[in-house]
């Protein structure tokens, strides 16, 4: 990144790395001498075709994601996912569900209109409840896995008393770290956080839950069809998983502490978060509530003390080119968002700005 860009700290559509900008700029009128943008060609020519297979062998390969799972590129955003699965995977039965935060309790209030949907567990938004009360019936149990508005994260995936299969939303963390595929049937999660631009869904399925879709599922949203056309069955974001390869391909690339590939990215994540949530506890002018197990390496919500800061808090961050610092509405404060393109320097200048910030108004 150039010293002469902002950083960008949106939750989402979120930052990208520049040198992946910089590549889709300089193809944009001519695709490896296509004659064609990437946006003109055909979704079933040759030229998108290779993009389409590089950007999913490299995807798998990143997250080392199993044989018997396969990937799917879709649309509909997670949002859309809260339907798609139940209409997929529920059979109209029963679904367990864990309430972590704003995106999990959505997912459970849509699942309703599909499902018998139950909360096993419902926490306050700082923390990951214990005791889930799970149902040895149930079609599958729902977490979202990392919670974007609260700061939320399960750094661990659990494993399911019920034998059910576990789906999770990784929307936000997607790409940050490892996935344990042998605790998971099925992930999904949006492009707009760390992979690329928004309109992409990506969604890992395990074999053995395809050709189980209700009756009422849309043809286009059934993942036994998506799957059997190589997620070819209507148009897909062709853009969207183009810019998404050259991501991958930036991942794979990516050297940071020794480490290579998605350990450097993981890696650089810890580092970046342990900075700014120690800069946060040491103040006494800032503060982080969630509790410090489960604090999300991607999305960091934080309270000034006087809240009468807040709009000189955030427009003198702009001027100090930090841009996207307010939070959600539904929470207030402020979100830090540190994707995996956010650099260290990124970070290290948002916590210089805290500090001076709290020396001229604390």
């Amino acid at each position: 990144m150039t010293s002469s860009r902002p950083f960008n700290f949106s939750a989402g559509p979120a930052t990208l790395p520049e040198t992946v900008l910089s590549q889709v700029a300089a193809e944009m009128l001519d695709w490896h001498g296509s004659g064609m943008s990437v946006m003109e060609m055909s979704h079933r020519g040759k030229e998108f075709g290779v993009i389409l297979e590089t950007a999913l062998a490299d995807l798998r390969d990143l997250l080392a994601v199993p044989s018997n799972f396969r990937i799917l590129f879709m649309q509909g955003g997670g949002l859309g996912e809260n339907a798609i699965v139940p209409l997929n995977l529920s059979r109209g039965g029963k679904v367990d569900a864990v309430v972590t935060g704003s995106w999990s309790r959505k997912s459970a209030a849509e699942a309703r209109r599909y499902a018998d949907v139950h909360v096993a567990a419902e926490g306050n938004g700082r923390s990951i409840p214990a005791n889930w009360q799970l149902r040895d019936d149930a079609a599958y149990v729902h977490v979202c896995t990392n919670e974007t508005i609260d700061g939320v994260e399960f750094h661990d995936l659990p494993r399911l008393a019920n034998g059910a299969p576990l789906v999770i939303d990784c929307s936000s963390h997607l790409l940050s770290r490892p996935i344990d595929w042998t605790r998971v049937g099925l992930a999904f999660g949006g492009a707009q956080k760390n992979i690329g631009p928004a309109g992409l869904t990506l969604v890992f399925v395990r074999e053995d839950l395809l050709g189980h879709a209700m009756d009422i599922c849309p043809t286009a949203f059934n993942y036994e069809t998506v799957a059997a056309n190589n997620s070819m069955y209507n148009t897909p974001p062709t853009f969207g998983i183009y810019v998404a390869g050259l991501v991958f391909q930036w991942v794979k690339g990516l050297e940071y502490a020794g480490r290579r590939g998605l350990a450097a990215i993981e890696q650089r994540n810890i580092d970046k978060a342990a900075l700014l949530y120690s800069a946060l506890d040491a103040s006494g002018f800032y503060e982080n509530r969630v509790e410090p197990s489960c604090r999300s390496r991607m999305n960091v919500p934080f309270f000034l003390k006087d809240e009468t800061l807040n709009e000189r808090f955030l427009a003198e961050a702009r001027s100090a080119g930090l841009l996207q610092l307010k939070g959600h509405k539904s929470v207030g404060g402020m979100r830090a968002s540190i994707y995996n393109a956010m650099p260290l320097e990124g970070v290290q200048a948002l916590v210089g700005f805290l500090k001076d910030f709290e020396a001229r108004h604390g």
